[in-house]
């Protein structure tokens, strides 16, 4: 992977910047998804925020490598410390946990005037990220799920907006996508069976374990999302 052939991941990232867009990549590491989005016409600018030293002078040499010194800029902070509100109008967030993406997002919400776009690529954990966008005013306008080097990935897209808009039956579509419950593509096939079986394997043991109220809670969690998934997967 590199400024002119990005991963598969990140190639979907990538396809949902508006053209002309001022982008921040957050963890950009090597800065590849700013420089490929520059090269091929899709933004005007942008900046690469990392927070270790490492991946900070490696996207800094990616962008001179490239000659983008003028129109990119990698810096160091934390999450969206490396922004100021209303100078960028599209964020890119990829490859970390959509825990810790709706920390970077919560943390920085004052970051967040004159965005217009948010796209968020959560390894795990998308229905969090779910969540703050509905709590936050965000309308999820796209979502893609999709495997890539036997892992599976979702790419969330979404905008200021209606953040209900999206969602008939929420407790579903908040845990399984409501773009990608209606497709049911093979990587959302194969996901969601592979969590079923996750999920049933924890509650045979939960079974077997004390009677806690703790243990009946999570009992009781774990067959909500099961009885889900199988309705869907059926």
């Amino acid at each position: 992977m590199n400024e002119e052939k990005l991963s598969k991941r990140l190639e979907t990232v990538a396809s949902y910047i508006p053209r002309g867009s001022i982008l921040a990549d957050i963890g950009s590491d090597h800065a590849y998804l700013p420089c490929y989005a520059y090269l091929n016409g899709m933004i005007e600018g942008g900046i690469a925020g990392e927070v270790a030293e490492g991946p900070l002078q490696s996207a800094k040499n990616q962008i001179s490598k490239n000659k983008l010194d003028s129109k990119l800029e990698a810096r160091k902070g934390d999450g969206l410390e490396v922004i100021e509100p209303n100078e960028v109008t599209c964020i890119t967030i990829a490859g970390m946990g959509g825990t810790l993406i709706r920390s970077i997002l919560s943390d920085g919400t004052d970051k967040l005037a004159g965005v217009q776009r948010l796209i968020l690529q959560p390894n795990i954990g998308a229905s969090t990220v779910r969540e703050w966008l509905i709590e936050n005013g965000w309308e999820l306008i796209a979502e893609e799920i999709l495997e890539e080097d036997k892992k599976i990935y979702e790419v969330l897209v979404a905008k200021k907006g209606e953040p209900l808009k999206p969602y008939v039956h929420k407790e579903k579509e908040l845990l399984l996508g409501p773009f990608l419950v209606k497709e049911k593509n093979s990587a959302f096939k194969k996901k969601w069976a592979n969590e079923l079986k996750h999920w049933e394997h924890i509650l045979a043991q939960l079974e077997s374990a004390g009677d806690t109220d703790e243990n009946r809670s999570r009992k009781e969690e774990l067959l909500r999302k099961i009885n889900i998934v199988k309705e869907v997967l059926n």
